[in-house]
């Protein structure tokens, strides 16, 4: 029988409040550290009985804490992710995982050396239709697969920070990389800086994998529709998946050995639960690395693979 958790969270903002309540419904949260006043005040109303510090020190080292949530600004992840590695306790970091690749590996490192559970919040992976899709390709219904494209586009928050890939992005690049199942031989991108030089609101990445596999992610908060949705082509026809929908089709489109164009129908081959929540299932996988101790699914050196792609082609320049 699996022993009960304890966990922390450190930072409690926009996403990190919803990091906060779910861990709360799981029946795990025990501290919080947030050093905003503002956001202290608040919280100590929404959650009586949980001890809320100002300071992530007080969290570090805890025995009664087996871990760790971080969601505070990315520039800060890698120095308090490997302060709580370092001393003893598992970690969850949300996305990006760090800035620089070396600063992932790093934790990565730290991590094996001190037996410890890394893990990214890669939230994408732990939709059902994610591995739905990747269950679909690897038992050849598709056929050969050559082409993946993935969108997420909106008319959504300018960042000063962080270009639209590197805020918008990371999810998707870890999603193709695990129903690509291996990392790509060849990476590049374009991107449009629009309404601040140096900072692109538009960008194209594009992903060429050693079987001639190519993948293409849009990554824009410039633009005026929602889109978020991903598109398989192969050999046997095309799977879409609507993220807002929650469905999968399977369009038995095709064009055959003599160029010609063959059309046998759509159907809709998947389904997701229409309260499923992602972060929940995240958050629920992560307690259950922690108390089994296998390496959770979107662990440290799959998010040094997605960190790697993203800086090689936008190095992160701090604004």
């Amino acid at each position: 029988m699996n022993q009960p958790v304890a966990i922390g969270a450190v930072g409690a903002g926009a996403w990190g409040r919803n990091i906060v309540r779910t861990l709360d419904d799981l029946q795990v949260l025990r501290a919080i550290a947030e050093p905003s006043e503002l956001l202290r005040e608040p919280l100590a109303s929404a959650f009586p009985g949980t001890e809320i510090v100002s300071d992530h020190r007080a969290l570090v080292g805890r025995p009664d804490l087996q871990a760790v949530v971080i969601a505070t600004p990315a520039p800060t992840h890698h120095r308090l992710a490997r302060e709580f590695l370092l001393a003893g306790q598992d970690v969850l970091v949300e996305k990006p995982m760090t800035l620089t690749s070396s600063e992932a590996e790093d934790l990565v490192a730290v991590a094996e050396a001190h037996g410890r559970i890394l893990m990214a919040g890669h939230l994408l992976l732990y939709k059902p239709a994610i591995a739905f899709i990747r269950g679909f390709l690897q038992e050849g219904k598709l056929g050969r697969v050559f082409t993946l494209h993935q969108e997420r586009a909106k008319h959504g928050k300018a960042r000063a920070a962080e270009n639209a890939l590197w805020s918008l992005g990371v999810h998707d690049v870890a999603a193709l990389l695990h129903l690509a199942g291996t990392p790509p031989s060849r990476i590049s991108a374009t991107g449009h800086c629009g309404l601040r030089q140096g900072m692109e609101d538009d960008v194209y990445l594009h992903l060429e994998f050693p079987d001639g596999r190519h993948a293409h992610l849009h990554s824009s908060w410039l633009w005026p529709e929602d889109r978020r949705r991903l598109t398989i082509v192969g050999g046997r026809g095309m799977l879409v998946y609507d993220e807002k929908e929650e469905t999968v089709t399977l369009h038995r489109r095709m064009i055959d050995a003599g160029l010609n164009n063959v059309d046998l129908g759509s159907e809709t081959v998947f389904t997701g639960a229409a309260h499923f929540q992602p972060l929940a299932a995240e958050l629920s996988h992560f307690i259950e690395c922690v108390q089994t101790r296998r390496p959770p699914l979107s662990d440290g050196r799959q998010a040094v693979e997605v960190v790697r792609i993203l800086e090689q082609v936008f190095p992160f320049t701090p604004a």
